[in-house]
């Protein structure tokens, strides 16, 4: 999550989980990323929630682009959200992109 005042994304929070050591060796087993996978899961209930906008959750996810963000939504069932408020954002990341 990150914290920041006129759109500027400067602060970041690290959460900590605490999971069993068999059940985490379990689970990374596979080779998943944990805190990966906490962080989308969270990220994507806060975003259903409609705490977080499409360009927020963009942003926290780390996705350079919407389309990216669209795959990951797509793939997760999840419908996208779009407001006023994120085609702004979208203009504003065209616009530092030299677009």
């Amino acid at each position: 999550m990150r914290i920041g005042n006129k759109n500027e994304y400067n602060h970041a929070m690290d959460v900590t989980l605490h999971i069993p050591d068999e059940l985490a060796q379990r689970l990374t087993a596979t080779g998943v990323d944990l805190s990966r996978r906490a962080l989308e899961a969270l990220a994507i209930d806060e975003y259903k929630l409609g705490h977080l906008s499409t360009g927020e959750l963009r942003r926290v996810l780390g996705f350079a682009t919407r389309a990216a963000l669209d795959g990951f939504l797509k793939t997760h069932g999840v419908n996208l959200n779009y407001t006023l408020d994120d085609l702004k954002l979208d203009r504003q990341d065209l616009s530092r992109l030299g677009f």
